[in-house]
């Protein structure tokens, strides 16, 4: 099948978070761009779709985050099967968990059976967040100082593009190189690992943290969508049941997987 200007790649389930609409860091037309090149039987929209929080302070909702919204709609309304699990900034929306509206299917969370028979909680990830259970407060200042971040990283990549740089991330780098983002992933991440233990479970697909993950530990398999914010990812699980996080930059990526799965059956 052919989307446009390139072929679509089809998924079994496609899962999807922190798109943080409502948002001027939203990259929504990289995200319009990567549903435009990827089809699925299922779509779990696992929190943060919308932000909330910023929406309450400052109108704003281009066309380009209504089209996202308009296109995963008509997705729902052609049979692709729905489910929202709200997240904290989206939480307005929890007060329809268990309940279906139109084409979607809303959750506080749920329990996803790969092709595989393999087992995973699907949740947003905010109810392992230390901070956000003990400390609210300081998780709405943590939300404006990301925000001031985010604005000070597109200023900082229009230099760079002016001078033939490529893109690079404040909030990446931060995450990957300061000390307290170090624990604070690492103390999410146990905090998961010892649920799923605890529910006996083969992993987890979460969200929340804006770092996108695909790793086992003792057993567990764990799964974090990214964001639409900064890395733009999501986990996609393939027709035979596997996952794996799908990193977007661009259609010329499914171009070249296209090229890469050719060469393989010639090759073959």
């Amino acid at each position: 099948m052919k989307s446009g200007n390139g072929y679509v790649r089809h998924l079994r389930s496609l899962f999807l978070s922190d798109i943080h609409l409502g948002t001027r860091g939203c990259q929504a037309e990289l995200l319009l761009d990567f549903l435009n090149h990827h089809d699925a039987q299922r779509i779990y929209l696992v929190g943060d779709i919308i932000d909330g929080w910023r929406l309450r302070k400052k109108r704003f909702w281009p066309a380009s985050h209504q089209e996202v919204m308009n296109q995963i709609l008509e997705r729902g309304r052609r049979g692709v099967e729905l489910t929202y699990i709200p997240g904290n900034h989206d939480e307005f929306l929890r007060k329809h968990t268990r309940t279906r509206f139109g084409c979607i299917r809303f959750a506080d969370s749920i329990e996803h059976l790969t092709a595989e028979g393999r087992r995973y909680l699907v949740i947003h990830g905010d109810q392992f967040d230390v901070v956000m259970q003990n400390a609210k407060w300081l998780a709405f200042l943590g939300d404006r100082f990301y925000a001031i971040a985010l604005a000070l990283n597109t200023w900082l990549n229009i230099i760079r593009h002016r001078l033939g740089l490529n893109y690079w991330s404040l909030g990446s780098f931060a995450k990957q190189h300061v000390k307290q983002f170090v624990n604070f992933i690492g103390q999410f991440e146990d905090t998961i690992f010892a649920e799923i233990d605890k529910r006996e479970l083969d992993g987890i697909i979460c969200g929340h943290i804006h770092h996108a993950a695909d790793r086992e530990v003792n057993g567990i398999h764990y799964l974090n969508t990214g964001d639409w914010v900064e890395s733009c990812t999501a986990i996609g699980e393939n027709l035979d049941g596997s996952l794996e996080v799908i990193r977007w930059q661009g259609a010329e990526q499914i171009f070249a997987r296209t090229a890469k799965d050719t060469e393989t059956n010639v090759a073959a």
